[in-house]
């Protein structure tokens, strides 16, 4: 968790060890999930500026998750590397990132080897006199265990069921090769060999409408696994709204096709949750440009903030104030003390004082907006105090150390919150606003 603060990123677990003023979201949230492990299935989108804490959160509800074992995925949308309107791309990524408690990304082929496990010991508990008969007896029990539990599957995707079993077959046999390959495959992954997919009776790659019975399938499989279901996150959706007006609308339309086969009942198991700006759901560049998908997506916040509805297919994050980015510090800086070599010294010299000042002064960098201040602010406190504390006896932060911020080490946002410009080294890092085609 430090290192993660150390270098400006939102650590991968501990969270609940930093979260802030989550409280009021946690029962409405918790209880999606354990509407979805009980064979439901749930939406919600999380609302707020840069800096407010978006991706916090869903790290925050993946960590409730993996409590009450389930998987996890966090997908980055970005226009080059994972397209909304691609879902054979964005599923990939679903197999790239997945994470139990158990096992790191990526988790999807211990899952598979688990799903296989299972499958076995599920047959011989219907059937304990299997135990005692032979190994042909138990695979076919196997067999037609498997065949029941995919038959779902098999309607909407036999592709998926068919190389499930051939996995299986390539497991048992000791093969290998075939049996990465059939798992890279049911993973999303192309330039699978073709002998492999033919020794499974499939060809071709995974297209967008695959991708859709994939995830279904993968949901199977979880749930046999021993995951009750896959909360998958789809961050910084906000980045369609620098994309060609076509590729944008492709887009809008598959999430609300995603949205659709969510209310109809095809993915039980699955959470669904997106973050993006006030802009994203409410501009002309965003959500609004399809009516269907604005509609399903629409919750009112013209009341105040502290009466919004935690149950709403929206959650607004109203960002950090003084007083929130302070007792962040505080946890932080206990958290190190926890595990430093000089705890009493860090205890004496960053004090709930001095907490203050750095966060009034990397704020007053920052345009006085503290909304965009937590990682600037916490990776100053980590790298150029709480290190230096503990490592050097003399150093004293009030006597050597002055808070300063470079364009350099600023995102976009917090640039231009700061009013700071980064000359471009090229012309082709000039951004212009130029209208859609």
């Amino acid at each position: 968790m430090i290192s993660a603060l150390r270098r400006g990123t939102v650590p991968a677990d501990g969270l609940d060890l930093l979260a802030v003023g989550l409280d009021r979201f946690v029962p409405a949230l918790d209880a999606e999930l354990d509407a979805v492990a009980g064979g439901g299935s749930a939406f919600k989108a999380v609302r707020g500026e840069y800096g407010s804490g978006k991706t916090f959160l869903t790290r925050y509800v993946a960590e409730r998750a993996l409590g009450r074992a389930f998987a996890t995925a966090e997908v980055q949308i970005s226009e080059t590397e994972t397209p909304l309107h691609k879902l054979e791309t964005v599923y990939r990524r679903i197999g790239e990132s997945l994470r139990t408690s158990s096992f790191p990304p990526s988790a999807f082929r211990p899952v598979l080897d688990s799903w296989l496990f299972t499958l076995q010991s599920d047959a011989i508990s219907a059937d304990p006199h299997l135990a005692e008969r032979s190994e042909a007896d138990i695979n076919a029990a196997v067999e037609r265990l498997l065949e029941k539990r995919l038959a779902g599957v098999s309607v909407h995707t036999p592709a998926f069921a068919q190389a499930l079993r051939a996995y299986r077959a390539a497991v048992l046999a000791g093969d290998a090769a075939t049996a990465d390959a059939l798992a890279a495959w049911l993973g999303g992954q192309p330039h699978v060999a073709a002998s492999a997919k033919r020794s499974a009776g499939i060809r071709g790659e995974l297209d967008h409408f695959g991708a859709m019975g994939f995830l279904q399938g993968l949901l199977e499989v979880l749930r046999d696994a021993g995951h009750p279901g896959l909360l998958l996150v789809l961050d910084e959706v906000e980045t369609l709204q620098r994309v060609r007006g076509d590729v944008r609308d492709k887009a809008l339309n598959a999430l609300r096709q995603l949205l659709d086969e969510i209310d109809s009942g095809r993915y039980p198991g699955l959470f669904l949750m997106i973050t993006g700006t006030a802009a994203f759901y409410d501009g002309t560049s965003g959500v609004t440009r399809l009516p269907p998908l604005a509609q399903r997506l629409a919750t009112d916040f013209s009341s105040d903030p502290r009466f919004d509805n935690p149950r709403a297919v929206q959650l607004r994050l109203p960002g950090f104030n003084r007083a929130a980015l302070l007792a962040l510090g505080g946890k932080v800086r206990d958290l190190y003390a926890a595990g430093a070599e000089a705890p009493d010294r860090i205890a004496a010299l960053v004090d709930d004082g001095y907490i203050a000042a750095l966060a009034d002064a990397v704020t007053g960098t920052l345009g006085g907006s503290v909304g965009v201040a937590p990682r600037v602010f916490l990776k100053k406190l980590v790298a150029d105090v709480l290190d230096r504390v503990d490592q050097f006896a003399d150093f004293d932060p009030r006597k050597h150390y002055a808070p300063t911020v470079t364009a350099g080490e600023l995102s976009e946002e917090e640039r231009n919150a700061a009013g700071l410009i980064v000359p471009a080294a090229r012309p082709d890092d000039i951004e212009l606003d130029l209208p859609s085609p």
